[in-house]
C-alpha cells in the first residue's frame, strides 16, 4: 500500500490580495483609495510587472556597454 498524497500551492497572491482591496474600496467610494486615479488602483499588478522590466533593461544595456 502506498501513500502518496499531494497538495499544491494555490491561492492568492499578497499583491492580488492588495488589488482586490484597492479595488473594493475605489468602486464602494470609501477611504481616500476613492479619490485614486484607476493606475493607482492597479498598481499592485502593473507595478511589479514595471519594476522586473527595469531590471531586465539594466541588464539588458549593462551587457550592452560591456560588450
Amino acid at each position: 500500500m502506498s501513500n502518496k498524497s499531494s497538495s499544491t500551492g494555490g491561492g492568492i497572491s499578497i499583491l492580488g490580495a492588495i488589488f482586490i482591496v484597492f479595488l473594493v474600496l475605489k468602486l464602494v467610494g470609501v477611504s481616500a483609495v476613492a479619490e485614486w486615479s484607476w493606475w493607482w488602483v492597479f498598481s499592485p499588478i502593473w507595478l511589479p510587472l514595471a519594476f522586473f522590466f527595469i531590471i531586465y533593461l539594466i541588464i539588458v544595456i549593462v551587457k550592452i556597454i560591456r560588450d
